[in-house]
């Protein structure tokens, strides 16, 4: 099993392999200074291109999580078994564009051998958190979004662990843009569940995506930043990396280079490594 975070502006996209198989989550893919939606592209093919994308999980409804372009990519090119999304509209101009290109390609792929299936989700309504036949690879453990913590869009982004089962099987936290009071909620619900060995920082390393008793109940090796280089929001926080490296035993952000780095994260021999990468097309233009 590895993660792959790649740079994707002031957004969030990531991959996670195991066994022949990936799940995708997010789909940011900006045009911005530093990357451009093929390079991304190009990137994410790389990575994949041994693996069956069982499915896609955005974890919220905003652009820079869901962006239009990039889910649109994502489903024609791989074709996922499924896509999952929180049970939760924010009426956008992205959540509708979002939403009309899951639905063509459901209506485009439902006569098929392999129809794409719409997943919606919101842990109150599922019969078990562990949401199950969607990947011999992983098991998807949900803790996010309730109906009584949906409040803003925020804190309707799906918080889900995924454990890789294949021989260098570890448990990645995806944490959408998760603040502090949706994490109050997800602690008393599920706490002693939360432990992971990777975690996706909320909230691109937002301060408000920081709750300092997730943190020592997810107890991470590993955290994982997604921002863009000189983001206007001065994404990730310095408070927030200071709680992060009181638990982590390592702490990246994609925004820590002038550029823009991507990480690949996995374990050998049992010991966790990040390794940061340049953009696949970039690197091969430089060659």
């Amino acid at each position: 099993m590895d993660v792959f975070t790649l740079y994707a502006g002031q957004g969030s996209l990531a991959a996670v392999r195991a066994g022949d198989e990936a799940i995708i989550v997010d789909a940011h893919m900006p045009e911005c200074e530093e990357v451009c939606q093929d390079q991304i592209e190009q990137s994410l093919e790389h990575y994949l291109t041994k693996s069956k994308v069982r499915g896609l999980i955005l974890t919220g409804l905003d652009k820079d999580h869901a962006c239009p372009a990039g889910v649109e990519s994502i489903l024609i090119k791989y074709e996922p078994d499924w896509v999952m999304y929180p049970t939760y509209y924010k009426d956008t101009d992205t959540a509708s564009d979002v939403f009309s290109i899951i639905a063509r390609q459901v209506s485009r792929r439902e006569k098929t051998s392999r129809p794409l299936t719409r997943k919606s989700v919101r842990v109150d309504t599922v019969e078990t958190r562990f949401l199950t036949g969607l990947a011999n690879y992983f098991t998807l453990e949900l803790f996010s979004p309730h109906l009584d913590d949906m409040d803003s869009s925020n804190n309707s982004s799906i918080v889900l662990k995924l454990a890789g089962l294949d021989q260098t099987g570890f448990s990645y936290l995806i944490t959408g843009d998760t603040e502090t009071a949706g994490w109050d909620s997800i602690n008393q619900s599920f706490g002693k569940y939360l432990s992971s060995d990777v975690m996706a920082a909320s909230h691109h390393g937002s301060r408000t995506g920081v709750n300092a008793k997730t943190l020592l109940l997810v107890s991470p090796h590993t955290v994982l930043i997604s921002a863009g280089v000189e983001n206007s929001y001065e994404h990730p926080d310095g408070v927030a990396i200071q709680a992060y490296r009181k638990v982590g035993a390592q702490v990246f952000s994609t925004n820590a280079d002038p550029e823009g780095t991507c990480f690949l994260t996995r374990k050998v021999n049992g010991i966790f490594e990040t390794r940061a990468v340049g953009h696949f097309a970039r690197r091969a233009a430089n060659a």
